[in-house]
C-alpha cells in the first residue's frame, strides 16, 4: 500500500513534534547527572536546536540514498 503525501506529511511532522518532546524530556533528566543546570526555557531552546539539526541530517541522508538509488 502507498502512502499518501499528506500521509507522508503527517507522519513527518507527528515524528519532529515527538522527537522534540523526547529531547526536551531527555535533556531535564540527564544534564543534572552530569552538573549542568538549565532553565525550562533554555532546554526548550536547546531540544530545538537538535531538532533542527536533527531533520537536516535526515534530509541529507534521505536525499544521499535516493541519489544513490538511482544511478
Amino acid at each position: 500500500m502507498k502512502q499518501s503525501r499528506w500521509m507522508s506529511l503527517v507522519e513527518a511532522v507527528a515524528n519532529v513534534l515527538v522527537g522534540y518532546g523526547v529531547a526536551v524530556a531527555t535533556q531535564w533528566m540527564v544534564f543534572p547527572r552530569f552538573g549542568l543546570h538549565a532553565t525550562v526555557q533554555e532546554n526548550l531552546q536547546i531540544g530545538l536546536i537538535f531538532t533542527v539539526v536533527s531533520m537536516v541530517r535526515s534530509y541529507v541522508l534521505r536525499r544521499g540514498f535516493e541519489a544513490l538509488r538511482g544511478r
